[in-house]
């Protein structure tokens, strides 16, 4: 369980692939205090630590990650959004966030607001699953690359979010174009509600 609060962006040092896994090999500031078996979310996606050396550490991703998520789509030298796995005794800063990738999007427009930026992402949008809780609510919560944030101006398929100065330099936005594909986890609170509301109409 994560809390969408980003530690800081590791860099892919290395890629290996196996079958159809991906070993992933990277690099952050905190590798010293992971542990094998440890969860580690990677723009949203939680991924095992399977391997340490002493400056970097690796993970492994496999069929269904990579086909729901932008984790196939990383290169050497790309930089990802991690989080270690949230402690029951602290604050809550962000909000509840799985680690289960959803789905993608694609940002479509960047827009400049006087220091701070307003990001616009488009994902596949399905009335069924929309019913189950996978779609965005203005004010509501929603997780883009691991980055817990509040949902303005949603459409059926859009919606956008703000993001201040210290969110841009220190987690991935800051590289994020027109076209970008980022990593999509619904607000888990929305898809319980939906859930027993079906379950009640039903």
């Amino acid at each position: 369980m994560f809390s969408g609060i980003i530690e800081e962006y590791a860099t892919v040092v290395a890629l290996e692939k196996e079958l159809e896994n991906v070993h992933l090999t990277l690099k952050c500031s905190f590798v010293n205090e992971l542990k094998i078996d440890q969860s580690v979310s990677h723009n949203g996606v939680c991924l095992t630590v399977v391997r340490k050396t002493e400056d970097t550490y690796t993970v492994t991703a496999m069929k269904e990650t990579l086909e729901r998520s932008n984790i196939g789509l990383l290169k050497v030298g790309d930089k990802v959004n991690v989080e270690r796995s949230m402690m029951m005794n602290g604050r809550l800063d962000g909000h509840i966030v799985q680690g289960h990738v959803d789905q993608t999007a694609v940002c479509t427009k960047i827009e400049d607001a006087g220091g701070s930026w307003y990001f616009t992402f488009q994902y596949r949008y399905d009335k069924e699953m929309a019913k189950r809780g996978y779609l965005t609510v203005d004010k509501g919560s929603v997780t883009v690359n691991g980055v817990s944030l509040t949902v303005v101006n949603p459409t059926n398929d859009t919606f956008q979010v703000a993001i201040i100065p210290y969110t841009y330099e220190y987690t991935n936005f800051h590289t994020f174009q027109i076209g970008s594909v980022i990593n999509l986890e619904f607000d888990i609170i929305g898809k319980y509600i939906s859930r027993i509301l079906s379950i009640e109409e039903n």
